[in-house]
């Protein structure tokens, strides 16, 4: 089951049905199923407290992965910064939805078990994030 958690309606109006079937097709296309995941969408400052007590990091981020995946079930709390992601779409000069969605499939990607620590797994990790988004873009 997914689960979608907003602080203080932060996010554009999420089409849960939409997500959760997008996330499940991702997820069969890499040879997982789904089992029980949580977003929550949050603050900047929501984030780094994140960061600070669980991974002992001092800086934001976009998005932080806690992956309880075990063989061909994943599992996983997301925590996603949408202060960050608004950020970083305005940077990129890039569409807020769409950097919103990359970043929702990057904690899915993550679960999955694809990294993104080198210049190869980077770029791996962008390439699969758009192959995702264009299957997105198919459903209706």
């Amino acid at each position: 089951m997914i689960n979608f958690q907003i602080e203080n309606n932060l996010t554009p109006k999420i089409i849960e049905n939409k997500l959760s079937t997008w996330i499940n097709e991702v997820a069969k296309l890499h040879g997982y199923n789904v089992g029980d995941i949580n977003y929550l969408f949050c603050t900047d400052d929501y984030i780094l407290d994140v960061n600070n007590q669980y991974l002992y990091h001092n800086y934001y981020t976009d998005i932080i992965t806690f992956d309880y995946t075990i063989n061909n079930l994943i599992a996983g709390d997301i925590v996603l910064s949408v202060d960050t992601v608004k950020s970083n779409s305005d940077q990129l000069n890039t569409p807020f939805e769409k950097e919103f969605l990359r970043v929702v499939i990057h904690g899915i990607l993550h679960l999955c078990g694809f990294k993104d620590k080198t210049e190869n797994e980077k770029s791996k990790m962008r390439e699969l994030e758009d192959e995702a988004l264009n299957l997105y873009a198919t459903f209706e």
